[in-house]
């Protein structure tokens, strides 16, 4: 048993506060309903805390992995659609969950249904762990009394994001591993190896070749001002990270990355491919155009296609055809604007769409897949012209003077 400290209004409207000894938060609140009272606020107390009023400091927070949201998500479809109610639906969801904080979820959402809310209304509380998109479809489940099947479309959109998400993090695991082992590489020939090798050259008296001399230098530089040369690349990282945060850095990074060669294509698929499985799916849920398009634009990952898409809707809005503002930008190619406007005019919007993203999705993997193979082998090259470098510059004297013994003897 837990003690809860409550703010409620009684049968009279007078404000009572007080606490409660409940199994959990949800069962102090079905209590405190059974008492009458108009519940205003509920929170756990902490058991350490002085005379029991002090309020737990190290409390889980509702929160949800994509794995545990899309199992969620599909779980509780499943038993919608078997005739299971909603609330019981959640109490064994949260009873089989694993992690406190997605627990904690799962209590929330039942408790505010059983003081009588909407499910979407309970979801909307928590939007650190639901999207608007998410909640806009459960919405969407309510009104139109098809729950379970919308909430399989979700499951099923939700997977089709993360397995794009999946190959893309895959595709750039290699190249990060890769870079990294190459500058700690370097980072050791120049600091541990190369100054040895300086001694070893001051001793003889000979001049030695500008590659060496500038790798002496360099290494000369980092040991002496490593502080400054590593607090300097960390600062310069750092500064474009904190750019990209901000407004204007953040659309000039996207604006860069649909246009930089090479990767740019593939930035712009990966947008188009959210984009359409995202629109299919809220169209084909019952989701407003306007609604539709206000959450495209959210959670498009570029704000580039974020303004596209804002625009669009207000093109809409005035009476106009989707394709129309898009034929106009430079970020929908004319396939695509030509699959809506279709769409559009024969009623199937959502049925094009869904083939635009399959298309793109496929199109995102065999590029991942191609850059992949293009990649390794271009890391391979660099490896080899930064580290043969300095092992040439070290190698280069001792070679002549070998030179040097051989034609004396």
């Amino acid at each position: 048993m837990g003690n809860f400290r409550f703010a409620a209004k009684d049968a009279t409207g007078r404000t009572v506060e007080d606490t409660i000894q409940a199994p959990d938060q949800g069962e102090a609140l079905a209590e405190l309903r059974r008492r009458n009272m108009v519940v205003l606020k509920v929170e756990e107390v902490s058991s350490g805390g002085s005379g029991g009023s002090g309020f737990a400091l190290f409390k889980p927070r509702p929160s949800a992995s994509r794995e545990e949201l899309v199992m969620f998500t599909r779980q509780l479809a499943t038993m919608v659609g078997a005739g299971i109610a909603i609330l019981e639906a959640i109490e064994v969801l949260k009873d089989q969950a694993e992690t406190p904080g997605f627990k904690l979820c799962c209590n929330n959402i039942a408790a505010e249904l059983r003081g009588g809310s909407d499910l979407s209304a309970a979801m909307q509380k928590m939007p650190g762990v639901f999207s608007q998109l998410y909640i806009s479809m459960v919405c969407a489940g309510e009104v139109s009394g098809q729950m379970d099947v919308i909430l399989e479309r979700l499951a099923d959109y939700m997977e089709a994001n993360e397995a794009l998400r999946r190959e893309v993090k895959s595709a750039m695991t290699y190249p990060v591993i890769s870079l990294t082992l190459v500058l700690g590489i370097t980072a050791f020939l120049m600091l541990g190896v190369v100054p040895t090798f300086k001694e070893i050259f001051s001793q003889m008296d000979m001049e030695l070749p500008e590659l060496t001399k500038m790798v002496l230098g360099t290494s000369d530089f980092l040991r002496e001002h490593w502080m400054i040369a590593f607090g300097g690349l960390f600062g310069i990282i750092g500064g474009l990270v904190g750019f990209s945060r901000t407004k204007n850095g953040s659309y000039l990074y996207d604006k860069l990355s649909l246009h930089v060669p090479v990767f740019g294509p593939l930035a712009r698929k990966i947008a188009l491919a959210r984009f359409s499985r995202t629109f299919a799916t809220l169209i084909r849920s019952g989701v407003p155009i306007m609604g539709t398009l206000d959450i495209v634009a959210d959670t498009a990952g570029n704000q580039v296609v974020s303004d596209v898409v804002r625009e669009s809707k207000e093109s809409v809005k005035g009476g106009n055809m989707l394709s129309e503002p898009l034929s106009r930008s430079n970020v929908f190619p004319p396939m695509v604007v030509r699959m809506i406007s279709i769409g559009e005019k024969a009623g199937a919007l959502e049925t094009l769409l869904d083939k635009v993203a399959d298309f793109y999705d496929q199109q995102v993997k065999a590029q991942i897949k191609a850059l992949t193979s293009l990649i390794e082998p271009l890391l391979i090259a660099f490896m080899g012209i930064i580290v043969g470098g300095v092992v040439m510059a070290v190698f280069m004297p001792l070679l002549d003077i070998v030179g040097k013994l051989s034609s004396s003897k």
